[in-house]
């Protein structure tokens, strides 16, 4: 409110609009950086300060052409309480403003679509977990409204929720509003194994497309403007109708209601953050592009990851690393009773969120980590089976990804078993799945794996034996060689938490799909 009453007066000294009072810098071995607005030509002095001594002092210019001023702090230490204090010096009298109850730590940001907007008050078990908010002052919070625009913003529009102390009441504010479940459950992860303040900035619109959040850069890389612009000269085939037909019959409107259009959200949601020093990035989003784009995504998606990369590395002139974290969600999926058997868009969309490799990181995703979220389903959902309110699972497996990735904790396995040999029988029809960790067999399965020979169709693989690192199927069917396998290739592919394999963590092994093409841990006796 204070932000906005000033911009009203027109007075031009200040912060930008993201921070406040309560927020979280980051913290060491990056050096925090701090912006804002100031007469064109002035100098603006930013001092930090602990118990009224000063702790250290920078100086900027306010640049002519943006009337902007940045400075980055040395790094500094986890903790605080600090206050950050500028000082305009120009021409007319000097102007202060001052910053309270700022802590070092590190930053995430949590940006998608809808079920990353879910807030607490939306999850299982939401009473317990707004009647413990109050545990975790040291967790602080930030919201961006919901803003398109079709150019790049300098700066946010709009913001929901200011850098806030977490309560019940901004935890739970309301159905897809702020504060984003996921993300706060994640944080709260993240402190309780690293005992300093973490900060979450949550910049997330239900119904989006990846297209909305990349830049033009991405969308050229991946050729979408030569396969839609004839589509946008002709408006009545524009791609967001289309999509629109698509999921009509499908999704929620809740999933329906965010902006299609390319880069709108990359103008105004992403891009105004890029100055700001953070460790890394969580992502819940792929349900729009199930049904927008779905074969495309695996190349805007790794692209995205890369050029965010960039951007926020260049923005904090360095601060935030250049290949920072990057975890996202592999999504579970809409009620079996929505989509045929035969319709295999979301099989293909948890296929391409890994850049068509089925796990991360890998060589096109370097320092990524995945949280499979396949066997969260939600069939009685009051959101919709899209929404499953199982968020708890899906938080707890994405911090165990970045203690492993981001925070390089060495022995923890943060990822479910995949397979690394495949030795296909013919002689007595069998296939052995050999995996590289130790299987939990929760079930045996008919059909949750799949073989292929040309020229035939997919057929089921039954599971006849398991043991501590091999699965062995039956290859009924085709009579020629097996050429392709894969698991879990369905829409509905198991009830919640009852997928047949894990390891001894409770971690769901993903889907795959394996080309003996490929040559790769592929053997025929």
């Amino acid at each position: 409110m204070i932000m906005t009453f000033l911009w009203i007066l027109g007075v031009t000294f200040r912060f930008a609009s993201y921070y406040g009072d309560h927020m979280v810098l980051q913290k060491k071995p990056a050096g925090a950086v701090v912006w804002g607005y100031g007469e064109a030509g002035a100098n603006v002095t930013v001092s930090l300060s602990k118990d009224s001594k000063v702790i250290m002092k920078k100086m900027a210019p306010v640049e002519e052409h943006s009337e902007t001023w940045k400075v980055v702090l040395a790094p500094m230490e986890h903790g605080g309480p600090y206050s950050v204090i500028a000082e305009q010096h120009s021409r007319e009298e000097p102007k202060n403003l001052t910053l309270r109850d700022i802590y070092f730590g590190d930053i995430w940001l949590c940006s998608g679509q809808s079920n990353m907007e879910m807030t607490v008050s939306q999850i299982i078990n939401a009473s317990k977990e707004l009647s413990e908010a109050s545990l975790y002052p040291y967790v602080r919070v930030f919201t961006a409204s919901l803003i398109q625009s079709e150019v790049e913003l300098q700066d946010l529009a709009k913001i929901d929720l200011e850098w806030s102390i977490p309560t019940a009441e901004n935890l739970g504010h309301g159905n897809f509003s702020y504060f984003s479940a996921v993300c706060w459950l994640f944080g709260r992860h993240l402190y309780e194994t690293l005992r300093y303040p973490i900060g979450l900035v949550e910049s997330s619109w239900g119904g989006t497309c990846i297209e909305a959040w990349s830049s033009g850069r991405v969308l050229q890389e991946c050729g979408w403007w030569n396969l839609h612009t004839e589509r946008f000269l002709r408006p009545s085939a524009a791609p967001h109708q289309l999509m629109l037909v698509l999921c009509h019959r499908f999704l929620l409107p809740t999933l329906l209601s965010g902006p299609k259009m390319p880069s709108v959200l990359w103008n105004a949601m992403i891009h105004p953050l890029l100055n700001m020093s953070l460790t890394g990035v969580i992502w819940y989003q792929g349900e729009s592009n199930a049904f927008m784009n779905p074969d495309l995504y695996n190349c805007t998606f790794p692209a995205l990851i890369a050029d965010w990369r960039r951007a926020f590395h260049a923005g904090s002139d360095g601060q935030t690393q250049l290949l920072f974290p990057f975890g996202f969600v592999q999504r579970s999926h809409p009620s079996s009773v929505l989509l045929s058997d035969r319709d295999d868009r979301f099989p293909r969309i948890r296929w391409h969120q890994t850049a068509d490799y089925g796990y991360a990181p890998n060589k096109r995703m370097p320092n990524t980590f995945m949280a499979v979220a396949v066997d969260l389903c939600d069939e009685h959902s009051r959101y919709g089976s899209i929404h499953p309110r199982d968020k708890q699972n899906v938080a707890y497996r994405l911090h165990l990804g970045a203690r492993a990735v981001a925070y390089g904790e060495r022995g923890l396995v943060f990822q479910g078993p995949y397979p690394t040999k495949v030795v296909v029988d013919g002689a007595r029809g069998l296939i052995n799945v050999t995996y590289g960790q130790e299987l939990l067999l929760l079930l045996m399965h008919d059909h949750i794996f799949e073989v292929r020979s040309h020229p035939c169709q997919w057929v089921p693989a039954p599971m006849v034996s398991a043991s501590s690192h091999t699965v062995t199927l039956s290859s009924p069917g085709c009579r020629d060689a097996v050429t392709r396998l894969r698991y879990m290739w369905a829409e509905w592919p198991c009830e919640y938490r009852q997928c047949p394999l894990y390891n001894k963590h409770l971690l769901p092994a993903p889907p795959f799909v394996i080309d003996s093409a490929l040559k790769t841990g592929w053997a025929s006796c």
